[in-house]
C-alpha cells in the first residue's frame, strides 16, 4: 500500500456541515426524526461528494448508502441515530467555543460523519469508496446488520468513523457485547397474611443476581454486569414477577459461548419459580488481528498513532467478524460520548479528515 499527502480540506466548512447534522435531532427508535435526520446527511453527502445518497428503508429508519461508483473497495461506516431524547438541542444547544465544538451527537458521531465526508471531497478520484451511515447502531444495529455484512464483503476493507480512543488514537479492537433480560415468574399471595402461600420472585431474582455476577472472569476480559432491576406491584403483596437486565462484554469467541451456555442453563432456587432468558452477545468481539494491517498504514500517514482495544462495541464488531479488515475509531477527537459534556476538538479535524483519505487512497492502491 502507498500512502498519500493530506488533502485540502475547510473547517469552516465542516463546522457548519456538523452545525446542520447536530441540529436534527435523530434520537434511536424516533422514526419521524430519523427520517428528518437521514434525508440532513444524505444532503450534506450530495453537496460535498455528488451523486445520489439513496435511503434505505427499515424498521429501524432510514440508513444512507452512497456510492462512488466502479468496483467497491472501502467501505466507510457510521451511524446517524444518538442517544439523547428530542429537546436535549433546546438544553445543549450546539456551541463552537475556547476550540471546542459541543452539542449532542458531535463526537458520537456526527464529527466523525462529516469529517469522512470531507476527506473522500478532497480526493481527485471517489470511485471504489461506499458510505453507509445507519440509524440503529445505538440500539443494536439490528435493522442494519445484514446490510452492513454485505456491503463490508462486496468492498473487502472497513474504515468505522466512531469517536477516536481517548487521546486521539484508533480503535484496534473492541470486545463483543451483549444484554440478557431474565424475566422471573413466582406467584402472588398477601404478605401479611399468607406470605408462604406465595413464590417471591424478587426473592429468586436476588438470587439470579448473585449466580449471574459469578460469570464475570475479568481476568479474560469478561465482564458480567447486572444493570437493571424490577419486581412487585404493592408493599403488602409478594411480587409474582421481577426482571433483572444484564450488561455482558468478552473478549473471545469462547467466553461468548460459555456466557451464553451459562446464562441458558441459568436455574431456580426457590420451589415453583419460573425462570426465562433472553439475549445474547450480539455482537462478536473485534479482534486486534482484524486491524493490524490497516493500522500500519493508519500509522505511516499520521506517524505516533496510537492503537487501542476498547470495551465499547460499535458496528466495526461485526464486519471483523467476518475477517473483513476493520479499522475503527477513525473519527471526531474528543470524548464525553452520551454525556451532556461531549465534545469534538476542531483544531483534529483537519487532520483526521485526511487519515482518512490517505486509508482510502493506500487500500484502493493495494
Amino acid at each position: 500500500m502507498t500512502t498519500r499527502k493530506a488533502v485540502d480540506v475547510s473547517v469552516d466548512a465542516m463546522i457548519e456541515d456538523l452545525r446542520t447534522l447536530v441540529e436534527v435531532e435523530s434520537p434511536s427508535r424516533d422514526l419521524d426524526a430519523l427520517r428528518e435526520s437521514a434525508r440532513a446527511v444524505a444532503a450534506v453527502i450530495e453537496t460535498r461528494l455528488g451523486g445520489k445518497a439513496m435511503l434505505v428503508e427499515s424498521e429501524g429508519g432510514p440508513h444512507v448508502h452512497w456510492s462512488g461508483g466502479g468496483a467497491p473497495r472501502v467501505l466507510i461506516l457510521g451511524h446517524h441515530d444518538t442517544v439523547f431524547p428530542l429537546g436535549t438541542l433546546a438544553r445543549r444547544p450546539f456551541l463552537v467555543e475556547d476550540g471546542r465544538a459541543t452539542g449532542p451527537g458531535v463526537f458520537d458521531m456526527l464529527g466523525g460523519l462529516v469529517q469522512a465526508i470531507h476527506g473522500v471531497a478532497g480526493l481527485d478520484d471517489r470511485s471504489g469508496v461506499e458510505i453507509l451511515v445507519t440509524a440503529d447502531e445505538e440500539v443494536g444495529s439490528r435493522s442494519s446488520r445484514a446490510l452492513i455484512e454485505e456491503r463490508a464483503l462486496a468492498c473487502g476493507a472497513v474504515l468505522v468513523v466512531e469517536g477516536a480512543a481517548d487521546g486521539g488514537g484508533v480503535k484496534t479492537g473492541r470486545k463483543g457485547c451483549g444484554t440478557f433480560e431474565v424475566s422471573v415468574a413466582g406467584r402472588a399471595s398477601h404478605a401479611g397474611l399468607e406470605p408462604a402461600a406465595g413464590v417471591n420472585a424478587l426473592v429468586e431474582a436476588a438470587h439470579q443476581v448473585l449466580d449471574i455476577a459469578a460469570l464475570a472472569r475479568p481476568e479474560v476480559g469478561t465482564t458480567v454486569t447486572p444493570t437493571v432491576a424490577s419486581a412487585g406491584t404493592l408493599d403488602n403483596v409478594v411480587p409474582a414477577r421481577a426482571t433483572v437486565v444484564v450488561d455482558v462484554r468478552v473478549e473471545s469467541a469462547d467466553e461468548k459461548e460459555r456466557i451464553e451456555s451459562a446464562f441458558a442453563a441459568l436455574a431456580p432456587h426457590l420451589d415453583e419459580a419460573v425462570i426465562t432468558v433472553e439475549g445474547c452477545v450480539g455482537r462478536p468481539p473485534m479482534p486486534e488481528s482484524a486491524a493490524a494491517e490497516l493500522f500500519a498504514v493508519a500509522r505511516k500517514l499520521l506517524p505516533g498513532l496510537e492503537g487501542r482495544a476498547v470495551g465499547g462495541g460499535s458496528d466495526g464488531n461485526f464486519t471483523a467478524a467476518l475477517g473483513v479488515p476493520t479499522l475503527d475509531g477513525l473519527g471526531a477527537v474528543g470524548g464525553g460520548a452520551h454525556a451532556d459534556h461531549e465534545y469534538l476538538l476542531v483544531a483534529s479535524m483537519a487532520e483526521r479528515a485526511s487519515l482518512v483519505a490517505g486509508l482510502v487512497d493506500a487500500i484502493r492502491s493495494a
